[in-house]
């Protein structure tokens, strides 16, 4: 079983950056998607385990940088001029390498791995 631990998670003001990571116990194509209580997990960003191709959410792009260091197998999530919408749990996500485009990563059944969650709070 690929196991996947987050963490970096936290509360920080309007405006503030934070870094969330989440270590993998292999290569794999990884994302982030983040869920607030009463609504559907909400897809944030991927990316394939050679870093190829990487995707965003039009909600974060320009602010949100997904990375990995497949060294560490870890994947990371900069998180750049945060807003009071994007408080959430953020859960890391993975796949064995093959097809990822955007029509089916965006999905929560693409994925056959995730972590436990990592809560983030941003206040105005």
């Amino acid at each position: 079983q690929v196991q996947l631990v987050e963490s970096g998670g936290g509360s920080v003001q309007a405006g503030d950056s934070l870094r969330l990571s989440c270590a993998a116990s292999g290569r794999y194509d990884m994302g982030w998607f983040r869920q607030v209580p009463g609504k559907e997990r909400e897809f944030v960003a991927a990316n394939n385990w050679n870093l190829g191709t990487t995707y965003y959410a039009d909600s974060v792009k320009g602010r949100f940088t997904i990375s990995r260091d497949n060294a560490k197998n870890t994947v990371y999530l900069q998180m750049n001029s945060l807003k009071p919408e994007d408080t959430a749990v953020y859960y890391c996500s993975a796949v064995p390498k093959g097809p990822f485009i955007i029509a089916t990563i965006r999905g929560m059944g693409y994925w056959d791995y995730w972590g436990k969650g990592t809560l983030v709070t941003v206040s105005s």
